[in-house]
């Protein structure tokens, strides 16, 4: 799969935009689930900054602990710092505490995987995760990140999305990454027209975003100032089939979403 391209920076003249730091955020978003070690000219490539100057930011970092050099292979890590960060972040999500047991009821009755996720950019983040135990799927865990044009997770989000925050999702797609902006616009006719407020609209990717995978997602507003999540209940087509998600998912995926809407009316 190819790199992402770089974030563009706001325009210069923008005198509150801190330019370092936005570049030193960027060296640690590119780091992706499952990925490790990463060196000055993946980063740089990534980032699209001269080496040297990601040399003087990966130092920075390393010296705040946000990241760890292995000597070894001259490579980075991420260090405890970011994890300081993201605990904190999700240990104030009530969403996850909320929808955890909702997540593992659905994941036991419908014998497939269920997660939990918002758009970062040009993917979802995994929030929270209950695997089945019918099958493991190795690759996908809390904080995995997933196309957001592909996966029913992503559509689910897209489909909800109040008009003007698709478009911006869109638009990003298009600059970033053009393969997923193709595949949305494909998608673009199956979706109910953009709302001023996020309306459930379930979403489906079988074998779209990978040959194997089956899954079907819906979307729904947290509230309390959260952004928009999704719901999915997925896995290997050999384990998960479609038409069993289509016949039986599909109204315990509805039975749970809004039976969590109404828990966290209450919260």
């Amino acid at each position: 799969m190819p790199s992402p391209r770089p974030t563009p920076l706001p325009a210069e003249e923008d005198r509150h935009f801190v330019t370092s730091l936005a570049r030193g955020l960027n060296v640690l978003s590119c780091f992706r689930s499952g990925e490790k070690l990463l060196g000055n000219q993946e980063i740089a490539q990534r980032c699209g900054l001269p080496k040297s100057t990601i040399s003087r930011l990966t130092r920075t970092l390393t010296a705040l602990g946000y990241l760890i050099h292995v000597p070894e292979q001259n490579k980075y890590r991420l260090g405890t710092a970011t994890l300081a960060l993201g605990s904190a972040m999700l240990s104030r999500l009530d969403v996850r505490r909320i929808a955890r047991p909702w997540m593992r009821r659905l994941a036991e009755s419908t014998l497939a995987e269920v997660a939990l996720a918002t758009r970062d950019r040009h993917n979802m983040v995994y929030l929270e995760h209950c695997p089945s135990a019918h099958f493991l799927h190795h690759d996908l865990d809390m904080g995995s990140r997933l196309p957001l044009a592909t996966t029913a997770i992503g559509r689910a989000w897209l489909a909800a999305s109040p008009a003007a925050e698709r478009q911006q999702a869109l638009d990003y797609l298009k600059l970033h990454a053009p393969e997923q902006w193709q595949a949305a616009q494909e998608q673009l006719p199956l979706w109910p027209p953009a709302a001023d407020h996020p309306q459930p609209w379930l979403s489906c990717s079988f074998g779209d975003w990978n040959s194997d995978v089956n899954a079907i997602a819906l979307a729904f507003s947290p509230g309390h100032g959260l952004p928009l999540m999704a719901i999915s209940v997925g896995g290997p087509a050999r384990y998960v089939s479609a038409d069993c998600l289509r016949q039986d998912g599909t109204q315990a995926l509805q039975r749970v979403v809004q039976r969590l809407q109404q828990d966290l009316d209450r919260a």
